[in-house]
């Protein structure tokens, strides 16, 4: 079963909403101008993760689902690891050794 996998190390991998809290909060007491500016930072930055959650494989499945799709991929782990292990000890190839 093929899955679309997200980008690993793109800067969204930053789910953390403090500092961008921590900043409106600062403007905030400074009666500053940018509160509205730093307001929709947080905004963008929640509509992201939501995009990035509804992105996610498996989301749309329930958890049923999701364990029923653990269980046969532990299956098939288990079944390729037993393949490998009979075909190891069928001892067919040589193997060279390191001199």
């Amino acid at each position: 079963m093929a899955t679309n996998q997200p980008k690993q190390g793109s800067e969204n991998d930053d789910c953390s909403f403090l500092p961008l809290v921590h900043d409106v909060i600062k403007c905030m007491d400074k009666d500053s101008q940018d509160v509205h500016q730093e307001l929709v930072k947080f905004k963008t930055r929640i509509q992201e993760a939501r995009e990035q959650i509804g992105a996610m494989p498996g989301i749309d499945m329930s958890l049923s689902e999701q364990q029923q799709e653990l269980e046969t991929l532990r299956e098939q782990v288990r079944t390729k690891n037993q393949l490998l292990q009979k075909y190891k000890s069928l001892c067919m190839f040589e193997v060279p050794k390191a001199s």
